[in-house]
């Protein structure tokens, strides 16, 4: 289980300047990060390290990952923003 101090690393990664994009990613984080078995916490911490473009291309399906946990990720991640009714054309 992560420490606070993590947690918190977590929350200032998420944070990515785009309001969706951290609204999204800090929302996975409060209600399914701590809850995701190890290999999911890895997956996420291997996302958010990712660059902003890239995380934004996966998010819209430009791009895929070859990563099959950040793929996971990406399609949770997606699930997450329809069912929140905010849609890839909102991301543009």
């Amino acid at each position: 289980m992560p420490d606070d101090v993590e947690l918190r690393r977590l929350r200032w990664r998420c944070r990515r300047g785009m309001r969706e994009l951290d609204t999204l990613l800090l929302s996975y984080l409060d209600e399914r990060f701590v809850l995701a078995d190890d290999a999911e916490q890895d997956a996420f911490r291997r996302f958010v390290s990712l660059q902003d473009p890239e995380i934004f291309a996966l998010l819209t399906g430009r791009l895929s990952s070859d990563d099959a946990g950040i793929a996971l990720i990406v399609c949770q991640l997606r699930v997450k923003r329809v069912s929140a009714g905010t849609g890839a054309s909102s991301a543009r």
